[in-house]
Parts: C-alpha cells; sequence; structure tokens
C-alpha cells in the first residue's frame, strides 16, 4: 500500500508540474504567499551558507531568491517537467538536476558537499528514514537541515491526530491539477522520533504565524547531523 502512495505521489508531480508553476508564480496560494515563503526564506539567509541543495526544489523558485544574494543553489527533484521548468528560468545561475530521494545517496559524489541542506513542503512520503540517513552524506562539517513542514495540529483538519496517508486535492489553488497527491500525515510526536532515529539532532523549532488568525501555518524546524 505505501508503495502504491508513493507512486501515485510521483506521478502526481508529473501531471501536476505545469498547473504548479503557474499556482507558485502567480502567487495563488494564500498560506505561501503571506507566511511560509518569507519564513523559509528568513530563516536561510539567517544561516548565512555558502551552498545550499533544495530537495523537492518544485520549479525553483528558493534557489533563485538565494542566488539573488549570492548564495549558491542547487535543486534537485524527482518530477523531470518541474526541473525543465525550473533550467528554463534559471538563466545558468542556479543549477537544477532530476534526482529522486531514492538516488540521493547514489549522486552523493556527483552533487557534493553543502553547508545546508533545505526541504521546504518537500517531505510527503513514507518511509522517510532511508532518505534522512542519505542527507547525512550531503552535508559538510557542522551544517544543517532546515525543514518546513506543514504544522500537525492545523494540518489533522478534522481527521485523527495520527500518522497516516492524507489526500490533497489542490481546491483552491487554481485550475489545471489533474491528479490529486497522496501525502504522509505525521504527529510532532512522530517527526521528533524519526529524527532521534536517523541521526538528527533537532536545534530550534518554530512555528510560523497567519497575520490575521495568528494560528500556525507551517513548523520550521533546524537540524545538525550527529554523525558530522
Amino acid at each position: 500500500m505505501q508503495r502504491d502512495h508513493r507512486e501515485q505521489l510521483n506521478l502526481s508531480w508529473q501531471a501536476n508540474a505545469d498547473a504548479w508553476t503557474a499556482a507558485v508564480r502567480e502567487q495563488r496560494i494564500e498560506s505561501r504567499r503571506l507566511v511560509t515563503d518569507a519564513a523559509i526564506v528568513q530563516a536561510l539567509l539567517a544561516l548565512a551558507p555558502q551552498r545550499v541543495l533544495d530537495l523537492g526544489c518544485g520549479e525553483g523558485w528558493l534557489c533563485r531568491g538565494l542566488v539573488e544574494h549570492g548564495i549558491e543553489a542547487v535543486g534537485v527533484d524527482a518530477s523531470a517537467p518541474l526541473i525543465a521548468v525550473a533550467q528554463q528560468a534559471a538563466a545558468g545561475k542556479s543549477q537544477y538536476r532530476v534526482c529522486g530521494y531514492a538516488e540521493l545517496e547514489s549522486q552523493a559524489e556527483l552533487l557534493g558537499r553543502f553547508d545546508t541542506l533545505v526541504c521546504n513542503f518537500a517531505l510527503l512520503e513514507e518511509p522517510l528514514a532511508p532518505t534522512l540517513h542519505a542527507l547525512h552524506g550531503l552535508l559538510a562539517d557542522d551544517g544543517r537541515l532546515l525543514i518546513q513542514t506543514l504544522h500537525p495540529w492545523r494540518a489533522c483538519n478534522d481527521a485523527s491526530y495520527r500518522d497516516g496517508w492524507r489526500v490533497e486535492t489542490f481546491a483552491g489553488f487554481g485550475e489545471g491539477f489533474a491528479q490529486p497527491m497522496p501525502w504522509f500525515f505525521r504527529t510532532l510526536e512522530s517527526w521528533l522520533a524519526l529524527f532521534s532515529e536517523t541521526g538528527w539532532r533537532l536545534q530550534w523549532l518554530q512555528e510560523p504565524l497567519h497575520p490575521e488568525s495568528e494560528q500556525p501555518v507551517s513548523l520550521l524546524m533546524l537540524l545538525s547531523s550527529e554523525r558530522n
């Protein structure tokens, strides 16, 4: 069952590449426009990185923004259509590569080492432990892993507060989304247990708030490797 969900998750990003690109570039998603885009950029700039790997980079907006600040940025994504539009918009400044999480270990030598790894709403599958183990091999000494994800207490909506697969229909994101996206919901307890099991130490945690409702929109977590 998990394999079926993972395959559907990957297929959705192939099918929805154009619609997602339009939604991001036209700022159709309120939570991104008002809160989460700025939150991840500010958190990254505060770390003053020199070389960043954006995992699940999508159409490349974050890498382009980092390059504007003089930061070397490399983006990887399993969706070839999304990498294609990212490369088209990069104008040779950012670097992008088609690479799924399962290929990170085999491509580690080609990608090199980074002082900061970032996963911005990109850790949506299960199991995640193999990916988190592989990330240690991409991190330079004293490097950091920055994760932004849906806030568990808000994302569960009316469903039970338990780990499990959910479905994103992209309602309110605009037209053109061809397939719903399965994604794996994790409680805060589950996230922290996963980090402990895979050799990551939590440095800090932030909860960016919606400016009007003052409710948490996302969860930002900075981690260091216990293996470096």
